[in-house]
C-alpha cells in the first residue's frame, strides 16, 4: 500500500498543483530506488552498514538549496 505523502511549502501549507505532486513522488521514488541499489551494493561488498548510512546521512546533509545566494 503507497502512502499519499504531504509536501509542505516554506509557509506549511501543502503543494497542491497535482503536476508538482506527480514530479515530486517521481522524483521521490527515483531517489529512494538510487539509494537502495547503492546501500545494497556496499553492503553485499563489505561496506557496514553503520558506516553506510552515515555516509548517505552526510550526502543529503550536504545538499546545498538552489535558494542560496539568490
Amino acid at each position: 500500500m503507497e502512502v499519499l505523502r504531504i509536501w509542505p511549502q516554506e509557509d506549511g501549507q501543502p503543494v497542491s498543483c497535482q503536476e508538482k505532486i506527480r514530479v515530486l513522488e517521481e522524483n521521490w521514488q527515483d531517489v529512494r530506488q538510487v539509494l537502495t541499489d547503492a546501500f545494497e551494493d556496499a553492503v553485499l561488498m563489505g561496506v557496514s552498514e553503520q558506516v553506510m548510512r552515515e555516509r548517505l546521512t552526510e550526502l543529503v546533509q550536504a545538499l546545498q538549496s538552489p535558494r542560496m545566494g539568490a
